[in-house]
Protein backbone atom coordinates (compact mmCIF):
# COMPACT_ATOMS: atom_id res chain seq x y z
CA UNK A 1 0.00 0.00 0.00
CA UNK A 2 2.90 2.42 0.75
CA UNK A 3 4.52 1.78 -2.79
CA UNK A 4 1.01 2.54 -4.50
CA UNK A 5 0.37 6.02 -2.22
CA UNK A 6 3.86 7.47 -3.15
CA UNK A 7 3.17 6.52 -6.81
CA UNK A 8 -0.02 7.59 -6.93
CA UNK A 9 1.00 11.06 -5.14
CA UNK A 10 3.75 11.16 -6.97
CA UNK A 11 1.55 11.52 -10.30
CA UNK A 12 -0.40 13.75 -8.89
CA UNK A 13 2.10 16.25 -8.22
CA UNK A 14 3.22 16.42 -11.41
CA UNK A 15 -0.30 17.87 -12.31
CA UNK A 16 -0.73 19.86 -9.59
CA UNK A 17 1.88 22.14 -7.83
CA UNK A 18 -0.33 22.57 -4.38
CA UNK A 19 0.09 19.17 -3.34
CA UNK A 20 3.05 18.92 -0.78
CA UNK A 21 5.09 15.92 0.90
CA UNK A 22 6.25 16.49 4.73
CA UNK A 23 7.76 13.85 6.13
CA UNK A 24 9.01 13.36 9.80
CA UNK A 25 12.46 12.05 8.85
CA UNK A 26 11.41 8.74 7.66
CA UNK A 27 10.57 6.78 4.07
CA UNK A 28 14.00 6.60 2.69
CA UNK A 29 14.42 4.11 0.10
CA UNK A 30 10.81 5.19 -0.83
CA UNK A 31 10.65 8.73 -0.73
CA UNK A 32 13.38 10.00 -2.91
CA UNK A 33 11.70 9.46 -6.30
CA UNK A 34 9.22 12.37 -5.39
CA UNK A 35 11.92 14.55 -3.49
CA UNK A 36 13.95 14.64 -6.32
CA UNK A 37 11.40 15.05 -8.99
CA UNK A 38 9.57 17.90 -7.01
CA UNK A 39 11.81 19.29 -4.48
CA UNK A 40 9.77 22.86 -4.35
CA UNK A 41 6.34 20.29 -3.19
CA UNK A 42 8.76 18.13 -0.31
CA UNK A 43 9.54 19.02 3.21
CA UNK A 44 11.29 17.20 5.60
CA UNK A 45 10.45 18.44 9.17
CA UNK A 46 13.18 16.02 11.01
CA UNK A 47 12.05 14.36 13.93
CA UNK A 48 9.50 16.86 15.10
CA UNK A 49 5.83 15.51 14.05
CA UNK A 50 3.99 18.27 15.92
CA UNK A 51 6.02 20.75 14.23
CA UNK A 52 5.51 18.97 11.31
CA UNK A 53 1.42 18.82 11.94
CA UNK A 54 2.04 22.73 12.19
CA UNK A 55 3.78 23.30 9.46
CA UNK A 56 1.51 21.19 6.84
CA UNK A 57 -1.43 23.33 8.30
CA UNK A 58 0.20 26.73 7.66
CA UNK A 59 0.93 25.74 3.78
CA UNK A 60 -2.17 24.55 3.84
CA UNK A 61 -4.04 27.74 5.07
CA UNK A 62 -1.71 29.21 2.44
CA UNK A 63 -3.66 27.26 -0.29
CA UNK A 64 -1.26 24.15 -0.68
CA UNK A 65 -2.78 20.53 -0.44
CA UNK A 66 -0.54 19.39 2.23
CA UNK A 67 -0.03 14.93 2.73
CA UNK A 68 2.04 14.93 6.26
CA UNK A 69 3.56 11.27 6.51
CA UNK A 70 5.42 9.49 9.47
CA UNK A 71 5.18 5.50 11.05
CA UNK A 72 2.58 4.29 12.74
CA UNK A 73 1.33 6.33 15.73
CA UNK A 74 3.63 9.55 14.93
CA UNK A 75 1.93 11.48 13.12
CA UNK A 76 -1.26 11.11 14.92
CA UNK A 77 -1.01 10.15 18.75
CA UNK A 78 1.97 12.54 19.22
CA UNK A 79 0.29 15.09 17.36
CA UNK A 80 -3.21 14.77 18.47
CA UNK A 81 -3.78 18.00 19.33
CA UNK A 82 -2.34 20.14 16.59
CA UNK A 83 -4.65 17.88 13.90
CA UNK A 84 -7.77 18.79 16.12
CA UNK A 85 -7.10 22.51 17.14
CA UNK A 86 -5.01 23.27 13.99
CA UNK A 87 -5.90 21.48 10.91
CA UNK A 88 -9.39 20.29 11.82
CA UNK A 89 -10.84 23.30 13.85
CA UNK A 90 -9.38 25.41 10.73
CA UNK A 91 -11.17 22.97 8.75
CA UNK A 92 -7.50 22.74 6.39
CA UNK A 93 -6.66 20.93 3.27
CA UNK A 94 -3.88 18.72 5.30
CA UNK A 95 -4.18 14.78 4.43
CA UNK A 96 -2.43 12.63 7.57
CA UNK A 97 -0.91 9.86 6.61
CA UNK A 98 0.51 6.67 8.58
CA UNK A 99 2.07 3.76 7.63
CA UNK A 100 2.25 0.56 9.52
CA UNK A 101 -1.60 0.40 10.48
CA UNK A 102 -2.11 -1.81 13.59
CA UNK A 103 0.89 -4.58 13.94
CA UNK A 104 2.75 -4.04 10.43
CA UNK A 105 5.73 -2.66 12.67
CA UNK A 106 5.11 -5.80 14.75
CA UNK A 107 8.63 -6.07 16.62
CA UNK A 108 9.25 -2.66 17.25
CA UNK A 109 6.81 -2.93 20.08
CA UNK A 110 3.54 -1.36 21.44
CA UNK A 111 5.29 2.67 20.56
CA UNK A 112 5.18 1.60 17.13
CA UNK A 113 1.53 0.09 17.26
CA UNK A 114 -0.94 2.09 15.29
CA UNK A 115 -4.13 0.45 17.44
CA UNK A 116 -6.03 3.19 18.57
CA UNK A 117 -6.24 5.42 15.93
CA UNK A 118 -8.87 5.53 14.08
CA UNK A 119 -10.96 5.60 17.21
CA UNK A 120 -8.63 9.21 18.02
CA UNK A 121 -9.59 10.76 14.52
CA UNK A 122 -12.91 9.44 13.87
CA UNK A 123 -13.73 11.40 16.77
CA UNK A 124 -12.54 14.63 15.89
CA UNK A 125 -15.18 16.66 14.27
CA UNK A 126 -14.79 17.07 10.12
CA UNK A 127 -12.58 14.44 9.77
CA UNK A 128 -12.16 12.01 7.32
CA UNK A 129 -11.06 8.11 8.07
CA UNK A 130 -9.78 6.44 5.64
CA UNK A 131 -8.12 2.73 5.10
CA UNK A 132 -7.37 0.94 2.14
CA UNK A 133 -7.57 -2.87 2.15
CA UNK A 134 -5.28 -3.19 -0.58
CA UNK A 135 -2.90 -1.25 -3.46
CA UNK A 136 -5.90 -0.66 -5.49
CA UNK A 137 -7.59 0.62 -2.75
CA UNK A 138 -4.62 2.79 -1.48
CA UNK A 139 -4.79 4.39 -5.26
CA UNK A 140 -7.69 5.41 -4.99
CA UNK A 141 -7.87 6.61 -1.41
CA UNK A 142 -4.75 8.82 -2.21
CA UNK A 143 -6.72 10.27 -5.32
CA UNK A 144 -9.92 11.01 -3.57
CA UNK A 145 -8.34 12.70 -0.07
CA UNK A 146 -6.11 14.79 -2.17
CA UNK A 147 -9.59 16.10 -3.89
CA UNK A 148 -11.74 15.83 -0.71
CA UNK A 149 -11.86 19.73 0.58
CA UNK A 150 -10.33 19.14 4.21
CA UNK A 151 -8.97 17.42 6.86
CA UNK A 152 -8.18 13.52 6.44
CA UNK A 153 -6.44 10.64 7.53
CA UNK A 154 -5.37 7.69 5.23
CA UNK A 155 -4.09 4.77 7.36
CA UNK A 156 -2.14 2.17 5.32
CA UNK A 157 -0.12 -0.74 5.55
CA UNK A 158 3.45 -1.30 5.53
CA UNK A 159 4.49 -3.25 2.19
CA UNK A 160 3.85 -6.34 0.37
CA UNK A 161 0.12 -6.68 0.79
CA UNK A 162 -1.57 -8.83 -1.57
CA UNK A 163 -3.86 -7.40 -4.38
CA UNK A 164 -7.29 -8.51 -3.30
CA UNK A 165 -9.00 -7.16 -6.03
CA UNK A 166 -8.61 -8.27 -9.65
CA UNK A 167 -9.85 -5.66 -11.85
CA UNK A 168 -10.88 -1.74 -11.63
CA UNK A 169 -12.58 -0.27 -8.53
CA UNK A 170 -15.24 2.09 -8.36
CA UNK A 171 -13.53 4.18 -5.21
CA UNK A 172 -15.46 6.96 -3.12
CA UNK A 173 -15.26 8.39 -0.16
CA UNK A 174 -18.07 6.90 2.24
CA UNK A 175 -19.27 4.33 -0.22
CA UNK A 176 -18.22 0.77 0.67
CA UNK A 177 -17.05 -2.01 -1.80
CA UNK A 178 -18.60 -5.24 -1.84
CA UNK A 179 -15.88 -7.45 -2.73
CA UNK A 180 -18.32 -10.84 -2.23
CA UNK A 181 -22.10 -10.83 -2.60
CA UNK A 182 -23.72 -12.98 -0.34
CA UNK A 183 -27.19 -13.75 1.94
CA UNK A 184 -25.72 -15.84 5.26
CA UNK A 185 -23.63 -13.10 6.88
CA UNK A 186 -21.70 -10.25 6.32
CA UNK A 187 -18.26 -9.78 6.84
CA UNK A 188 -17.06 -6.05 6.96
CA UNK A 189 -13.42 -5.28 6.57
CA UNK A 190 -11.18 -2.12 7.16
CA UNK A 191 -7.95 -1.94 6.25
CA UNK A 192 -5.40 -5.16 5.82
CA UNK A 193 -7.83 -7.45 7.04
CA UNK A 194 -9.55 -7.37 3.65
CA UNK A 195 -7.57 -10.30 2.41
CA UNK A 196 -8.08 -12.45 5.28
CA UNK A 197 -11.71 -11.49 5.23
CA UNK A 198 -11.89 -12.71 1.79
CA UNK A 199 -10.13 -15.97 2.62
CA UNK A 200 -12.48 -16.68 5.31
CA UNK A 201 -15.33 -16.32 2.91
CA UNK A 202 -14.22 -18.87 0.81
CA UNK A 203 -13.97 -21.37 3.80
CA UNK A 204 -17.35 -20.73 5.10
CA UNK A 205 -18.19 -21.16 1.21
CA UNK A 206 -17.06 -25.06 1.60
CA UNK A 207 -19.30 -25.60 4.39
CA UNK A 208 -21.87 -23.70 2.66
CA UNK A 209 -22.07 -20.21 4.39
CA UNK A 210 -22.77 -17.72 1.85
CA UNK A 211 -20.68 -14.74 3.36
CA UNK A 212 -21.25 -11.05 1.66
CA UNK A 213 -17.59 -9.29 2.27
CA UNK A 214 -17.71 -5.09 2.29
CA UNK A 215 -14.45 -3.28 1.67
CA UNK A 216 -15.67 -0.57 4.14
CA UNK A 217 -12.54 1.55 3.33
CA UNK A 218 -14.01 4.30 4.66
CA UNK A 219 -14.62 4.67 8.46
CA UNK A 220 -15.54 8.53 8.56
CA UNK A 221 -18.66 8.69 7.22
CA UNK A 222 -19.75 5.00 7.48
CA UNK A 223 -21.73 3.94 4.56
CA UNK A 224 -24.15 3.31 6.64
CA UNK A 225 -26.70 2.23 3.69
CA UNK A 226 -24.80 -0.71 3.08
CA UNK A 227 -24.62 -1.60 6.93
CA UNK A 228 -28.17 -1.37 7.51
CA UNK A 229 -29.19 -3.22 3.94
CA UNK A 230 -26.64 -6.36 5.28
CA UNK A 231 -28.44 -6.20 8.54
CA UNK A 232 -31.84 -7.01 6.57
CA UNK A 233 -30.52 -9.36 3.99
CA UNK A 234 -28.26 -11.76 6.38
CA UNK A 235 -28.67 -13.31 9.14
CA UNK A 236 -25.48 -11.23 10.68
CA UNK A 237 -22.86 -9.21 10.85
CA UNK A 238 -19.26 -9.37 11.83
CA UNK A 239 -16.56 -6.11 11.72
CA UNK A 240 -13.02 -7.28 11.08
CA UNK A 241 -9.98 -4.73 11.65
CA UNK A 242 -6.27 -4.61 13.09
CA UNK A 243 -6.92 -2.15 15.48
CA UNK A 244 -8.34 -2.01 19.25
CA UNK A 245 -12.01 -3.31 19.38
CA UNK A 246 -12.73 0.29 21.48
CA UNK A 247 -13.75 2.80 19.46
CA UNK A 248 -12.86 1.42 15.65
CA UNK A 249 -14.89 0.48 12.62
CA UNK A 250 -16.80 -2.31 15.10
CA UNK A 251 -17.46 0.43 17.80
CA UNK A 252 -18.95 2.63 14.11
CA UNK A 253 -21.01 -0.08 12.93
CA UNK A 254 -22.14 -0.74 16.18
CA UNK A 255 -23.12 2.88 16.69
CA UNK A 256 -25.17 2.41 13.14
CA UNK A 257 -27.24 -0.70 13.97
CA UNK A 258 -28.38 1.08 17.76
CA UNK A 259 -29.91 3.94 16.21
CA UNK A 260 -31.42 2.70 13.78
CA UNK A 261 -33.47 -0.14 15.66
CA UNK A 262 -32.30 -3.55 13.99
CA UNK A 263 -31.18 -6.47 15.74
CA UNK A 264 -29.21 -8.16 13.65
CA UNK A 265 -26.61 -10.15 15.40
CA UNK A 266 -23.47 -8.77 15.49
CA UNK A 267 -19.89 -9.45 16.07
CA UNK A 268 -16.67 -7.19 16.42
CA UNK A 269 -13.74 -8.87 15.63
CA UNK A 270 -10.46 -6.52 16.45
CA UNK A 271 -7.25 -6.70 18.82
CA UNK A 272 -7.89 -6.47 22.13
CA UNK A 273 -8.24 -3.36 24.13
CA UNK A 274 -4.83 -3.86 26.22
CA UNK A 275 -0.81 -3.33 25.17
CA UNK A 276 0.88 -5.69 23.14
CA UNK A 277 3.75 -7.18 25.17
CA UNK A 278 4.64 -9.69 23.21
CA UNK A 279 6.99 -9.78 20.66
CA UNK A 280 7.08 -10.77 16.80
CA UNK A 281 6.42 -9.99 13.67
CA UNK A 282 2.95 -9.00 12.13
CA UNK A 283 1.55 -12.40 11.02
CA UNK A 284 2.29 -13.59 14.63
CA UNK A 285 0.73 -11.17 16.74
CA UNK A 286 -2.50 -10.80 14.54
CA UNK A 287 -2.88 -14.52 14.60
CA UNK A 288 -2.03 -14.25 18.81
CA UNK A 289 -4.96 -11.94 18.48
CA UNK A 290 -7.56 -13.93 17.01
CA UNK A 291 -7.30 -12.51 13.26
CA UNK A 292 -5.96 -15.63 11.68
CA UNK A 293 -8.17 -16.69 8.44
CA UNK A 294 -8.86 -19.86 10.81
CA UNK A 295 -10.35 -17.69 13.69
CA UNK A 296 -12.46 -15.39 10.95
CA UNK A 297 -13.93 -18.67 9.60
CA UNK A 298 -14.43 -20.08 13.10
CA UNK A 299 -16.10 -16.71 14.10
CA UNK A 300 -18.09 -16.82 10.54
CA UNK A 301 -19.86 -20.20 11.67
CA UNK A 302 -20.94 -18.78 14.65
CA UNK A 303 -22.51 -15.93 13.86
CA UNK A 304 -24.56 -18.29 10.46
CA UNK A 305 -25.91 -20.33 13.59
CA UNK A 306 -27.80 -17.15 15.45
CA UNK A 307 -31.29 -16.30 15.10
Amino acid sequence: MRTAFLKTLEELAGKDPRITLVVGDLGFTVIEPFREKYPNQFVNAGVAEQNMTGMAVGMALAGRIVFTYSIANFPTLRCIEQIRNDACYHKANVKVVSVGGGYAYGALGSTHHATEDIAMMRALPGMVVVAPGDPAEADGATRAVAEHDGTCYLRLGKAGEPAVHTGPINFELGRAITLRKGGDITIVSTGGMLHSCAAAAAGLEKDGIQARVLSMHTVKPLDTEAVLKAAKETRGIMTVEEHSVTGGLGSAVAECLAQSGLHAPFKIIGLPDAFCREVGGQEYLRNRAGLSVESLIAAGKALAGKR
